[in-house]
């Protein structure tokens, strides 16, 4: 029997939080993808399956999504675009990831920035 990777690991644990979690048009789902590189940050409306906001440590902002300061700067962006768009309350899907380190950081910055989850 052969042992599963972690990411297969947390693509079913994404998908088993998934089933009770989904965005709408009053409150979307900030979804977060994390690589080794950077981080991803989505404000996204599954009933019309569109996405409102986002924000990535990869766009051009000097700023390195592969540690705790990126993390901060994405949340504090996608925080920023979102409330642009008249958005306040999401649902934070922390996409399988623990919520730890860069995944933490990412949601504490846009809670300060002023979404409320």
């Amino acid at each position: 029997m052969a042992r599963d990777s972690k990411d297969i690991i947390r693509q079913r644990v994404h998908k088993r939080s998934r089933r009770r979690l989904s965005g709408t048009e009053q409150r979307p789902r900030l979804a977060v993808f994390r690589s080794l590189k950077h981080i991803y940050a989505q404000v996204i409306d599954d009933s019309k399956g569109i996405t409102l906001a986002a924000a990535s440590s990869g766009e051009k902002n000097g700023v390195n999504g592969g540690n705790l300061a990126g993390a901060k700067s994405v949340g504090q962006l996608v925080a920023e675009r979102a409330k642009e768009k008249g958005i306040e309350l999401v649902v934070f899907d922390r996409g399988g990831y623990l919520y730890h380190g860069r995944v933490k950081a990412l949601a504490d910055a846009a809670r300060e920035a002023g979404l409320k989850f």
